[in-house]
């Protein structure tokens, strides 16, 4: 889903008036993805949290795999389109990012990197974060740890503790209640950050 096009869900507005906004960016390379399922639930989760607190917010998604072949050219050539460049606009312009992968041989995809790689390298400082993965095996849970964190500890970004990661049995009724748990906690870590940030502290 391009930057132009994205849902907005908008809650009653706190007290305070103000207004959170979440981009959920997801890296599948699929339609539909397992990638793109995790973003969605967390974003929905967030969303949820913030309504409960009395936010007001917008969410939105951007599929990096609707702006692959425009990443690659602004590597080669450092010019972006103009719906790339509303996607950069869209995640460093975000007061929270939701950034998920699906993971490749222990890392993130090249696809999700790329997009890293041209993000002005100050755009994400103290910006809340939650990071999510899925893979085809649970022992691809390490890269959120050694991989993906550390991406994100170099741009400074303020990630919160716990991270989603979602293995194809997580999907199934033996590990649903265990997913849902970790992305509720995660979406409630992410929306007490954005109160923080905003001067609203909440409880977790």
């Amino acid at each position: 889903m391009s930057a132009r096009s994205l849902a907005d869900l908008t809650a009653p507005a706190c007290p305070a008036q103000v207004r959170h906004s979440v981009v959920a960016l997801t890296a599948g390379l699929r339609t539909p993805s397992s990638t793109r399922l995790l973003a969605d639930r967390l974003s929905a989760a967030t969303a949820s949290r913030l309504a409960a607190d009395g936010a007001s917010f917008s969410t939105h998604t951007i599929e990096l795999r609707d702006h692959a072949h425009d990443i690659v050219d602004a590597l080669l050539t450092g010019r972006t389109s103009a719906s790339l460049t509303d996607a950069v606009a869209a995640v460093t312009g975000a007061d929270a990012l939701i950034a998920v992968t699906p993971v490749f041989t222990a890392a993130y995809s090249g696809l999700f990197k790329s997009f890293v790689d041209i993000l002005d390298k100050e755009s994400l400082v103290d910006r809340p974060v939650l990071l999510g993965a899925t893979g085809g095996s649970p022992r691809h849970q390490l890269a959120l740890e050694h991989s993906l964190r550390p991406l994100f500890a170099y741009l400074r970004a303020d990630t919160v503790p716990t991270a989603v990661f979602a293995a194809p049995e997580d999907w199934g009724p033996d590990g649903e209640d265990r997913l849902t748990e970790r992305i509720g906690r995660a979406a409630g870590q992410l929306a007490s950050r954005m109160h923080d940030r905003a001067g609203l502290r909440r409880p977790l």
